[in-house]
Protein backbone atom coordinates (compact mmCIF):
# COMPACT_ATOMS: atom_id res chain seq x y z
CA UNK A 1 0.00 0.00 0.00
CA UNK A 2 1.36 3.27 -1.13
CA UNK A 3 1.42 6.06 1.77
CA UNK A 4 1.76 10.08 0.66
CA UNK A 5 4.10 10.19 4.03
CA UNK A 6 7.34 11.11 2.82
CA UNK A 7 10.98 11.67 4.98
CA UNK A 8 10.53 15.01 6.82
CA UNK A 9 13.88 17.52 6.07
CA UNK A 10 14.19 17.21 9.60
CA UNK A 11 13.92 13.62 10.97
CA UNK A 12 17.48 11.54 11.18
CA UNK A 13 17.76 8.02 11.62
CA UNK A 14 20.12 7.62 14.59
CA UNK A 15 22.96 5.26 13.05
CA UNK A 16 26.63 6.78 14.49
CA UNK A 17 28.89 7.45 12.26
CA UNK A 18 32.53 6.48 13.67
CA UNK A 19 35.12 10.12 13.17
CA UNK A 20 38.26 10.90 14.37
CA UNK A 21 37.52 13.16 17.37
CA UNK A 22 40.18 14.49 20.22
CA UNK A 23 39.17 14.39 24.02
CA UNK A 24 40.50 17.20 25.54
CA UNK A 25 40.45 17.22 29.63
CA UNK A 26 39.68 20.48 31.22
CA UNK A 27 40.53 21.35 34.64
CA UNK A 28 38.81 24.20 36.44
CA UNK A 29 41.25 26.24 39.01
CA UNK A 30 39.60 28.54 41.81
CA UNK A 31 41.97 31.69 42.97
CA UNK A 32 42.49 31.05 46.63
CA UNK A 33 40.82 33.34 49.02
CA UNK A 34 42.27 35.95 51.11
CA UNK A 35 43.22 34.58 54.60
CA UNK A 36 41.86 37.21 56.79
CA UNK A 37 44.47 38.86 59.01
CA UNK A 38 44.71 36.55 62.90
CA UNK A 39 43.51 39.22 65.74
CA UNK A 40 42.91 38.66 69.48
CA UNK A 41 39.30 38.24 69.44
CA UNK A 42 38.42 35.28 71.47
CA UNK A 43 36.66 32.98 69.00
CA UNK A 44 33.21 30.93 69.93
CA UNK A 45 32.75 27.56 69.99
CA UNK A 46 31.11 26.24 67.60
CA UNK A 47 28.27 23.12 67.94
CA UNK A 48 29.68 20.31 66.53
CA UNK A 49 28.00 19.57 63.03
CA UNK A 50 25.04 16.40 63.29
CA UNK A 51 24.84 14.80 60.05
CA UNK A 52 21.08 13.97 59.50
CA UNK A 53 20.48 11.47 56.66
CA UNK A 54 18.37 11.75 53.82
CA UNK A 55 15.40 9.71 53.15
CA UNK A 56 13.80 9.00 50.12
CA UNK A 57 10.48 8.92 49.77
CA UNK A 58 8.76 5.48 49.13
CA UNK A 59 8.07 5.93 45.21
CA UNK A 60 11.40 7.49 44.74
CA UNK A 61 12.86 4.34 46.21
CA UNK A 62 10.90 2.07 44.43
CA UNK A 63 11.54 3.43 40.83
CA UNK A 64 15.31 3.44 41.46
CA UNK A 65 15.15 0.00 42.56
CA UNK A 66 12.97 -0.63 39.52
CA UNK A 67 15.33 0.84 37.38
CA UNK A 68 18.56 -0.12 38.86
CA UNK A 69 17.32 -4.09 38.28
CA UNK A 70 15.66 -3.53 35.01
CA UNK A 71 19.19 -2.22 33.67
CA UNK A 72 21.04 -5.25 35.24
CA UNK A 73 18.79 -7.70 33.77
CA UNK A 74 18.23 -6.28 30.50
CA UNK A 75 22.00 -4.73 29.49
CA UNK A 76 23.60 -8.29 28.87
CA UNK A 77 21.32 -8.54 26.13
CA UNK A 78 21.86 -5.26 24.26
CA UNK A 79 25.16 -5.15 22.08
CA UNK A 80 26.94 -2.81 20.19
CA UNK A 81 27.38 -3.14 16.96
CA UNK A 82 29.72 -2.04 14.16
CA UNK A 83 29.89 -1.39 10.84
CA UNK A 84 32.60 -2.41 8.61
CA UNK A 85 33.36 -1.18 5.02
CA UNK A 86 36.17 -1.39 2.32
CA UNK A 87 37.91 2.01 1.83
CA UNK A 88 41.41 2.47 -0.30
CA UNK A 89 41.86 -1.22 0.11
CA UNK A 90 41.57 -1.73 3.66
CA UNK A 91 38.80 -2.67 6.07
CA UNK A 92 37.58 0.52 8.47
CA UNK A 93 34.65 1.31 10.71
CA UNK A 94 32.15 3.11 9.18
CA UNK A 95 29.41 3.34 11.88
CA UNK A 96 27.97 1.88 14.93
CA UNK A 97 24.25 0.90 16.06
CA UNK A 98 22.67 -0.80 18.73
CA UNK A 99 21.01 -4.32 18.82
CA UNK A 100 19.61 -6.85 21.09
CA UNK A 101 19.37 -10.66 21.94
CA UNK A 102 16.18 -11.89 20.21
CA UNK A 103 16.60 -15.70 21.02
CA UNK A 104 18.83 -18.68 22.22
CA UNK A 105 19.73 -19.28 18.74
CA UNK A 106 22.36 -16.05 18.39
CA UNK A 107 19.63 -13.83 16.37
CA UNK A 108 19.85 -10.36 17.16
CA UNK A 109 17.57 -7.75 15.59
CA UNK A 110 19.05 -4.43 15.24
CA UNK A 111 17.55 -1.95 12.39
CA UNK A 112 17.89 -2.45 8.38
CA UNK A 113 19.70 1.07 8.08
CA UNK A 114 22.10 -0.17 10.52
CA UNK A 115 23.48 -3.35 8.85
CA UNK A 116 22.45 -2.93 4.87
CA UNK A 117 25.73 -1.83 4.01
CA UNK A 118 28.24 -3.62 5.84
CA UNK A 119 31.05 -5.94 4.36
CA UNK A 120 31.84 -7.28 8.08
CA UNK A 121 29.75 -6.56 11.53
CA UNK A 122 30.96 -6.94 14.61
CA UNK A 123 29.11 -7.38 17.78
CA UNK A 124 29.94 -6.65 21.53
CA UNK A 125 28.70 -7.72 24.20
CA UNK A 126 28.33 -5.92 27.72
CA UNK A 127 31.31 -8.30 28.99
CA UNK A 128 33.50 -6.63 25.90
CA UNK A 129 33.09 -9.84 24.31
CA UNK A 130 33.22 -9.50 20.22
CA UNK A 131 31.40 -11.93 18.23
CA UNK A 132 31.51 -11.72 13.98
CA UNK A 133 27.95 -11.17 13.17
CA UNK A 134 26.31 -12.02 9.80
CA UNK A 135 23.24 -10.34 8.07
CA UNK A 136 20.15 -12.92 8.22
CA UNK A 137 17.99 -10.83 6.42
CA UNK A 138 16.27 -6.87 6.54
CA UNK A 139 13.83 -5.66 5.34
CA UNK A 140 13.88 -1.89 4.19
CA UNK A 141 9.90 -1.76 4.66
CA UNK A 142 10.21 -1.81 8.22
CA UNK A 143 13.61 -1.42 8.86
CA UNK A 144 14.33 -4.54 10.55
CA UNK A 145 17.55 -6.43 10.18
CA UNK A 146 18.18 -10.03 11.99
CA UNK A 147 21.98 -10.81 12.86
CA UNK A 148 23.09 -14.51 13.54
CA UNK A 149 26.11 -14.84 15.79
CA UNK A 150 27.78 -18.04 16.69
CA UNK A 151 27.94 -17.76 20.17
CA UNK A 152 26.72 -15.73 23.16
CA UNK A 153 28.56 -15.06 26.30
CA UNK A 154 27.11 -17.59 29.16
CA UNK A 155 24.18 -16.07 30.90
CA UNK A 156 22.99 -13.90 27.96
CA UNK A 157 19.02 -14.32 28.07
CA UNK A 158 16.44 -12.99 24.88
CA UNK A 159 14.23 -9.88 26.07
CA UNK A 160 11.22 -10.91 26.10
CA UNK A 161 8.51 -8.53 23.74
CA UNK A 162 5.73 -6.80 25.24
CA UNK A 163 2.24 -6.41 23.92
CA UNK A 164 1.22 -3.41 22.16
CA UNK A 165 -2.79 -3.17 22.52
CA UNK A 166 -1.20 -2.83 26.84
CA UNK A 167 0.49 0.45 26.09
CA UNK A 168 -0.59 4.27 26.84
CA UNK A 169 0.67 7.30 26.36
CA UNK A 170 2.43 8.55 29.68
CA UNK A 171 3.61 5.03 30.18
CA UNK A 172 7.53 5.39 31.64
CA UNK A 173 9.48 3.67 29.13
CA UNK A 174 13.29 3.31 29.06
CA UNK A 175 15.88 3.11 26.25
CA UNK A 176 19.62 1.12 26.58
CA UNK A 177 22.13 1.39 23.44
CA UNK A 178 24.94 2.79 22.46
CA UNK A 179 24.40 6.34 21.66
CA UNK A 180 27.60 8.26 20.20
CA UNK A 181 29.54 4.44 20.75
CA UNK A 182 28.69 4.96 24.49
CA UNK A 183 28.20 1.61 25.14
CA UNK A 184 25.52 0.25 27.93
CA UNK A 185 23.73 3.54 28.31
CA UNK A 186 20.57 3.91 30.02
CA UNK A 187 17.91 6.64 29.55
CA UNK A 188 14.49 7.13 30.61
CA UNK A 189 11.26 8.89 29.53
CA UNK A 190 7.47 8.47 28.64
CA UNK A 191 5.62 7.32 25.65
CA UNK A 192 4.58 10.97 24.40
CA UNK A 193 2.28 9.54 21.73
CA UNK A 194 1.28 6.12 19.87
CA UNK A 195 0.18 5.21 16.45
CA UNK A 196 2.63 7.80 14.38
CA UNK A 197 3.55 6.98 11.16
CA UNK A 198 7.21 7.33 9.95
CA UNK A 199 8.96 7.10 6.74
CA UNK A 200 10.56 3.74 5.82
CA UNK A 201 13.77 3.05 3.58
CA UNK A 202 11.15 2.51 0.87
CA UNK A 203 8.25 4.90 -0.71
CA UNK A 204 5.92 3.14 2.03
CA UNK A 205 5.71 4.16 5.74
CA UNK A 206 5.77 2.33 8.98
CA UNK A 207 2.48 2.68 11.08
CA UNK A 208 1.89 2.68 14.88
CA UNK A 209 4.84 3.93 15.69
CA UNK A 210 6.32 4.98 19.51
CA UNK A 211 6.62 8.55 19.93
CA UNK A 212 8.86 8.68 22.76
CA UNK A 213 11.01 11.38 24.70
CA UNK A 214 13.16 8.78 26.32
CA UNK A 215 16.74 10.18 25.52
CA UNK A 216 17.77 8.28 21.91
CA UNK A 217 20.84 9.91 19.72
CA UNK A 218 22.60 8.27 17.03
CA UNK A 219 24.04 4.93 17.81
CA UNK A 220 20.97 3.73 19.81
CA UNK A 221 19.31 2.95 16.29
CA UNK A 222 18.39 -0.77 16.51
CA UNK A 223 18.56 -0.69 20.69
CA UNK A 224 15.55 -1.84 22.35
CA UNK A 225 12.86 0.48 23.94
CA UNK A 226 11.30 -1.33 27.21
CA UNK A 227 8.62 -1.48 29.35
CA UNK A 228 9.30 -1.40 33.21
CA UNK A 229 8.78 -5.00 33.54
CA UNK A 230 11.85 -5.08 30.82
CA UNK A 231 9.86 -6.38 27.80
CA UNK A 232 10.51 -5.08 24.35
CA UNK A 233 8.19 -2.83 23.13
CA UNK A 234 10.06 -1.14 20.15
CA UNK A 235 13.07 -0.79 18.12
CA UNK A 236 14.46 3.07 18.38
CA UNK A 237 14.80 3.80 15.16
CA UNK A 238 14.56 7.84 14.13
CA UNK A 239 14.63 11.27 16.10
CA UNK A 240 13.32 14.64 15.06
CA UNK A 241 15.49 17.25 15.04
CA UNK A 242 15.78 20.86 13.88
CA UNK A 243 17.65 20.08 11.09
CA UNK A 244 20.69 21.91 12.50
CA UNK A 245 22.10 19.14 14.65
CA UNK A 246 21.92 15.34 14.88
CA UNK A 247 21.14 15.39 18.54
CA UNK A 248 18.22 14.47 20.69
CA UNK A 249 15.06 17.14 20.97
CA UNK A 250 12.62 14.92 23.05
CA UNK A 251 11.22 13.72 19.76
CA UNK A 252 11.92 10.49 19.11
CA UNK A 253 10.12 7.03 17.29
CA UNK A 254 10.24 3.37 17.92
CA UNK A 255 8.96 0.70 15.31
CA UNK A 256 6.55 -0.67 17.34
CA UNK A 257 6.77 -4.28 18.81
CA UNK A 258 3.88 -5.43 16.69
CA UNK A 259 5.75 -4.83 13.27
CA UNK A 260 8.77 -6.91 14.99
CA UNK A 261 6.17 -9.95 15.74
CA UNK A 262 5.36 -9.69 12.31
CA UNK A 263 8.65 -9.39 10.37
CA UNK A 264 11.81 -10.80 12.57
CA UNK A 265 9.89 -14.80 12.91
CA UNK A 266 9.79 -14.34 8.63
CA UNK A 267 13.21 -12.80 8.37
CA UNK A 268 15.02 -15.91 11.13
CA UNK A 269 13.21 -18.24 8.72
CA UNK A 270 13.20 -17.19 4.93
CA UNK A 271 15.66 -13.91 5.14
CA UNK A 272 12.92 -11.72 4.00
CA UNK A 273 9.53 -11.00 4.30
CA UNK A 274 6.78 -9.74 1.86
CA UNK A 275 4.25 -6.81 2.50
CA UNK A 276 0.45 -6.67 1.47
CA UNK A 277 0.07 -3.90 -1.23
CA UNK A 278 -3.11 -2.42 -2.55
CA UNK A 279 -1.94 0.18 -4.77
CA UNK A 280 -3.59 3.68 -3.88
CA UNK A 281 -1.98 6.86 -2.54
CA UNK A 282 -4.72 9.15 -0.86
CA UNK A 283 -4.78 10.63 3.12
CA UNK A 284 -7.86 10.96 5.13
CA UNK A 285 -11.16 12.58 4.43
CA UNK A 286 -11.05 16.22 5.57
CA UNK A 287 -14.35 18.28 6.24
CA UNK A 288 -13.54 20.17 2.63
CA UNK A 289 -14.11 16.81 0.93
CA UNK A 290 -17.29 16.03 2.64
CA UNK A 291 -18.53 19.51 2.14
CA UNK A 292 -17.54 19.70 -2.08
CA UNK A 293 -18.43 15.97 -2.80
CA UNK A 294 -21.81 16.09 -0.88
CA UNK A 295 -20.69 12.59 0.88
CA UNK A 296 -23.01 11.39 3.23
CA UNK A 297 -20.35 9.91 5.64
CA UNK A 298 -17.73 12.69 7.10
CA UNK A 299 -14.76 10.11 8.18
CA UNK A 300 -13.06 7.43 5.46
CA UNK A 301 -9.70 7.45 3.38
CA UNK A 302 -9.99 9.55 0.31
CA UNK A 303 -7.85 8.34 -2.98
CA UNK A 304 -6.58 10.66 -4.68
CA UNK A 305 -4.54 8.40 -6.81
CA UNK A 306 -4.06 5.11 -8.33
CA UNK A 307 -1.12 3.30 -9.28
CA UNK A 308 -0.95 1.92 -12.47
CA UNK A 309 -0.92 -2.46 -12.61
CA UNK A 310 -1.87 -2.37 -8.82
CA UNK A 311 -4.31 -4.20 -7.21
CA UNK A 312 -6.49 -1.38 -6.92
CA UNK A 313 -6.58 -0.63 -10.71
CA UNK A 314 -7.72 -4.17 -11.32
CA UNK A 315 -10.30 -3.82 -9.08
CA UNK A 316 -11.69 -0.73 -10.86
CA UNK A 317 -11.46 1.56 -7.35
CA UNK A 318 -10.80 5.48 -8.84
CA UNK A 319 -8.70 8.04 -7.81
CA UNK A 320 -9.50 11.84 -7.67
CA UNK A 321 -11.02 13.39 -11.18
CA UNK A 322 -10.82 17.39 -9.97
CA UNK A 323 -10.17 20.02 -7.97
CA UNK A 324 -12.86 21.94 -6.14
CA UNK A 325 -12.23 25.06 -3.73
CA UNK A 326 -14.26 25.05 -1.30
CA UNK A 327 -14.27 28.45 1.45
CA UNK A 328 -11.16 29.61 -0.35
CA UNK A 329 -9.61 26.53 0.22
CA UNK A 330 -8.60 23.98 -2.82
CA UNK A 331 -9.32 20.12 -2.42
CA UNK A 332 -9.19 16.91 -4.76
CA UNK A 333 -12.85 15.44 -5.49
CA UNK A 334 -13.69 12.16 -7.30
CA UNK A 335 -12.19 9.70 -5.82
CA UNK A 336 -13.71 6.96 -4.02
CA UNK A 337 -13.74 6.80 0.07
CA UNK A 338 -13.10 3.96 1.64
CA UNK A 339 -15.40 3.53 4.59
CA UNK A 340 -14.69 -0.50 5.85
CA UNK A 341 -12.10 -3.12 4.83
CA UNK A 342 -13.66 -6.80 5.58
CA UNK A 343 -16.50 -5.11 7.79
CA UNK A 344 -14.15 -3.25 9.82
CA UNK A 345 -14.58 0.12 10.34
CA UNK A 346 -11.83 2.82 8.21
CA UNK A 347 -11.86 6.26 9.68
CA UNK A 348 -8.46 6.89 8.21
CA UNK A 349 -6.11 6.58 5.62
CA UNK A 350 -4.34 4.93 9.03
CA UNK A 351 -6.55 2.98 10.13
CA UNK A 352 -6.60 1.00 5.92
CA UNK A 353 -2.85 1.22 6.49
CA UNK A 354 -2.47 -0.22 9.63
CA UNK A 355 -5.13 -2.89 8.42
CA UNK A 356 -3.47 -4.04 5.28
CA UNK A 357 0.17 -3.98 7.10
CA UNK A 358 -0.44 -5.84 9.91
CA UNK A 359 -3.80 -8.25 9.67
CA UNK A 360 -3.26 -9.44 5.80
CA UNK A 361 -0.62 -11.26 3.31
CA UNK A 362 -0.24 -10.90 -0.47
CA UNK A 363 -2.53 -12.89 -2.16
CA UNK A 364 -5.39 -13.06 0.29
CA UNK A 365 -8.79 -11.63 -1.02
CA UNK A 366 -10.44 -8.82 0.96
CA UNK A 367 -13.47 -6.55 0.38
CA UNK A 368 -13.73 -2.82 0.70
CA UNK A 369 -16.69 -0.56 1.45
CA UNK A 370 -16.64 2.32 -0.51
CA UNK A 371 -19.09 5.72 -1.11
CA UNK A 372 -18.62 6.80 -5.35
CA UNK A 373 -20.68 9.36 -6.33
CA UNK A 374 -22.83 9.30 -3.47
CA UNK A 375 -23.88 6.11 -2.97
CA UNK A 376 -22.62 2.94 -1.01
CA UNK A 377 -20.66 -0.18 -3.09
CA UNK A 378 -18.84 -2.91 -2.30
CA UNK A 379 -15.84 -4.27 -4.01
CA UNK A 380 -13.49 -7.35 -3.64
CA UNK A 381 -9.94 -7.34 -5.22
CA UNK A 382 -6.84 -9.61 -4.36
CA UNK A 383 -3.94 -8.22 -2.92
CA UNK A 384 -0.37 -8.26 -4.52
CA UNK A 385 3.59 -8.12 -2.78
CA UNK A 386 4.59 -4.88 -2.10
CA UNK A 387 6.97 -3.78 -5.12
CA UNK A 388 10.73 -2.98 -4.64
CA UNK A 389 10.37 0.10 -5.94
CA UNK A 390 7.77 2.77 -6.97
CA UNK A 391 7.60 5.65 -9.55
CA UNK A 392 7.05 8.35 -6.68
CA UNK A 393 7.80 11.50 -9.05
CA UNK A 394 4.27 12.01 -9.30
CA UNK A 395 3.62 11.12 -5.66
CA UNK A 396 1.06 14.04 -4.56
Amino acid sequence: MNILKKAHSSRKILVFLLLPTLALACGISFPLATLATPTSQPVPAVAPTVQVPITLPAPVIDEQSTLIDLYQRVNPSVVNITIYVSQSGQVVALSQGSGFVYDDQGHVVTNAHVVQDAEQIDVTFSDGSIQSGKVLGLDLNSDLAVLKVDQMPSGVQPLPLGDMDTLEVGESVVAIGNPFGLEGTLTRGIISALGRTIPALTPFSIPQAIQTDAAINPGNSGGPLLNLLGEVIGVNAQIETSGLNTSNSGVGFAIPVNILKRVVPDLVENGQTEWSWLGIRGGSLDPTQVEAMKLPVDRGAFISEITPGGPAEKAGLQGATGTTTVNGRATLTGGDVITAIDDQPVRSFDDLLIYIALKTRPGQDIKLSIIRDGKTQEVSLQLAPRPESLDTSTTP
